[in-house]
């Protein structure tokens, strides 16, 4: 049964969420001579993660389909002045003319703004909505599909869907699903080479920084160096969440749904990712050998990659059957994608319901 988006999307629960949006029909409106669209929704994805409280951790443009992985921030959020909200909200909607034509944001149209504080109260809370992320993202760039075209009508199917993220291991399976898609299509020959990927994106930073070299040549366990593998303000949720390690000694407070580590004095030291068992270059190489999995080609596990597997409460066979479920999947079924049956639980209690339908089956 249909339930109501504001029924399955709780940040306190869990802010990530895994968001599947499919043209009308499944047509190749993204592909067959318009795959430049796919950048249009790669460049949209940029720009509003921005704007909004909503941070993108991994994202897969197809021919007819779009993955992304979102996290809600609820820290962020809270923390914007009422300036901040009304002039982030006049990038997504300017004030228009008589024309209709959209001008320029004013001094004068923030301070107006300014004065509706039920409307600011209300603007916040859709600049930290996963519903409101997603409108923004499709509704111009269906727009621009038509205008393209010379038509009018629906260009995305009207409602998408989302997939609630209970675990870590859950987390960085979907990451992975969503990085593989186009290996596991035959659309591309290894993950750095899927073309409109998120991990497409974190290679070609590192490597237009200079950095690719360094990460390839660092351990893949994050306990055993100093550096950052990943540049803090790039604008992917990194992969290894750091907070810990910058505020060693500081009494720092952390919380799993907090942007940001701070210590005592509220000093921002760190900004949250995605896993404290990985870091980029252990991902990249948990991408590799599940790419191989997909191709089945040879697929020996690496040591390294075991050893994180294992810190995640894992096994490579256990890594393997929930990553196969997901790809064998024609259509995803279920709300929530947890791999330990208490967060499924929990989550059910949480809603007042028996049970929730697990994307992954129903775990031990």
């Amino acid at each position: 049964m249909t339930m109501a988006r504001g029924e399955l999307v709780d940040s306190t629960v869990t802010p990530y969420y895994h968001c599947i949006s499919r043209c009308v029909r499944r047509a190749f409106l993204c592909g067959e001579g318009c795959e430049h669209r796919k950048q249009w929704i790669e460049d949209r994805l940029r720009e509003l993660d921005s704007i909004f409280a909503v941070e993108v951790a991994a994202y897969a443009v197809l021919d007819n389909h779009l993955h992304v992985v979102l996290k809600l921030n609820n820290v962020v959020a809270a923390e914007w002045s009422d300036e901040d909200v009304v002039r982030r909200w006049g990038r997504l909607f300017p004030p228009r003319g008589k024309d209709r034509q959209p001008l320029e944001v004013s001094e004068a149209w923030v301070a107006l703004q300014l004065k509706d504080a039920k409307w600011i109260a209300e603007t916040r809370k859709r600049l930290n909505s996963l519903g409101w992320f997603m409108k923004c993202l499709k509704e111009p760039l269906a727009r621009m599909a038509n205008k393209e075209d010379k038509c009018k009508g629906t260009f995305f199917e009207g409602r998408f869907k989302s997939i609630a993220i209970l675990d870590e291991e859950a987390l960085l399976t979907t990451l992975a699903y969503v990085d593989l898609n186009l290996v596991a299509a035959g659309i591309a020959k290894t993950p750095e080479e899927s073309a409109h990927t998120s991990v497409k994106a974190r290679v070609d930073h590192c490597r237009e920084l200079g950095t690719l070299a360094a990460v390839v040549d660092q351990p893949v366990d994050r306990t055993k160096h100093d550096q950052p593998q990943e540049d803090e303000s790039f604008w992917l949720v990194p992969i290894e969440d750091r907070r810990e390690l910058k505020v060693s000694g500081l009494g720092v407070q952390v919380s799993g749904n907090a942007g940001e580590g701070r210590t005592s004095d509220g000093k921002v030291v760190g900004r949250a990712g995605i896993s404290a068992n990985m870091n980029l270059a252990g991902y990249l190489q948990l991408l590799d050998w599940s790419s191989r999995l997909l191709r089945h080609g040879k697929a020996r596990v690496p040591k390294d990659v075991a050893g994180i597997l294992s810190r995640l409460g894992s096994s490579p066979g256990f890594w393997q059957d929930r990553l196969e479920k997901l790809r064998d999947r024609s259509r995803s079924f279920g709300t929530v994608f947890a791999t330990k049956r208490e967060d499924i639980n929990r989550l059910a209690e949480a809603r007042g319901v028996r049970k929730l339908s697990n994307l992954n089956g129903c775990p031990s």
